[in-house]
């Protein structure tokens, strides 16, 4: 799993967690909201300045947000 999935995953689990919108959250991080939705989408790709406002607002540590499951193989290093 690409770890854009993996963000977008954590971060809305995070957030419905906290029982915010995605309004809610994008207001008290100082974020647009479409932004968030693209994030949960996997559309773009946060920056780490911005994946700490996230969990700085959702009470949690950034690398919860980018913690893939217990479940999930790693992948191996792939050669160019």
């Amino acid at each position: 799993m690409e770890i854009r999935v993996v963000f977008a995953r954590n971060l809305r689990a995070a957030r419905q967690a906290k029982g915010l919108s995605q309004e809610e959250l994008a207001h008290r991080a100082d974020i647009d909201r479409t932004y968030i939705s693209s994030l949960e989408r996997s559309v773009y790709n946060a920056s780490i300045d911005v994946v700490d406002r996230l969990a700085t607002v959702l009470g949690i540590e950034a690398c919860e947000l980018l913690k893939r499951p217990r479940e999930e193989p790693q992948m191996p290093n792939r050669r160019a």
